[in-house]
């Protein structure tokens, strides 16, 4: 039977833990250049923008209302679609999400700007780290949150009341590093935006593209290995009886 952790890709630690800290950077830089870019309109952040669209629906404003109902749903779509590719991409499902990341980062500064109701510039950003929350899951199964913080500080606090109880769980001391991750690269994604602009977003964007390379080789060089793909691997937050549907070779040995 595969062990427990087999059910995270990257299946170990030792690679899951540094890929989830660079995507979580890579989300907050993205992000902080999109909110500047896009007259404070959230990348990332869907409880940020459900609240401003309750707002703008409670003012009657409806351009308003079409832009955040129409980010939040094109955030979701990146999501579906992401468990999706992952799904048919088999092992190699690191490496096709990261490259579809890159590029969608990349072309978003070629997308007409759109309407203030519907800001099309915006879409690719925002269905790139809708995909990254697909990318990766801890040992429950469950998807790590990447691009937002809300459900990585409640896992923090309770896990520090467990670890008053009793014992927390493996994911718990993940969690903190990925605040300082997210923050450190909202930091540096305001930074970048105003030395370039609208140009920064290229900064995630060969991010993504060097870390989708990385996970390529990886993936090639250790096939034989539960390091870049779990064994038995379910998508994210998929039902506990569900069967895998990407899956890799064994552990040698």
């Amino acid at each position: 039977m595969a062990d427990e952790s087999n059910k995270a890709f990257p299946a170990s630690p030792v690679t899951r833990v540094p890929f989830a800290l660079v995507l979580s950077g890579i989300a907050g830089a993205a992000d902080a250049i999109g909110f500047l870019e896009f007259s404070q309109l959230f990348m990332s952040f869907m409880s940020g923008n459900t609240t401003r669209f309750g707002a703008a629906v409670s003012g009657y404003d409806w351009d308003g209302t079409a832009r955040f109902a129409s980010v939040i749903a094109v955030f979701c779509f990146g999501a579906c679609i992401g468990t999706l590719i992952a799904a048919w991409s088999g092992r190699f499902r690191l490496s096709v999400l990261l490259s579809i990341q890159a590029v969608l980062f990349a072309i978003g500064l070629f997308v007409p700007l759109g309407t203030a109701a519907f800001p099309l510039h915006a879409y690719p950003i925002v269905l790139a780290l809708g995909i990254q929350n697909a990318t990766l899951q801890d040992e429950a199964g469950r998807s790590l949150a990447l691009t937002y913080v809300t459900g990585t500080v409640v896992r923090f606090g309770a896990g520090v009341a467990n670890l008053i109880l009793h014992k927390p769980a493996p994911s718990f001391w993940l969690q903190a590093p990925l605040w300082g991750a997210l923050s450190t690269g909202a930091v540096v994604g305001g930074f970048l935006h105003g030395w370039f602009g609208e140009r920064a977003f290229l900064f995630p964007a060969g991010a993504a593209a060097v870390l989708a390379l990385i996970s390529l080789v990886l993936t090639i060089a250790l096939k034989d290995t539960p390091y870049v793909s779990g064994v038995a691997a379910p998508q994210p937050d998929a039902h506990p009886e569900a069967k895998p549907t990407a899956t890799a070779p064994a552990a040698a040995g």
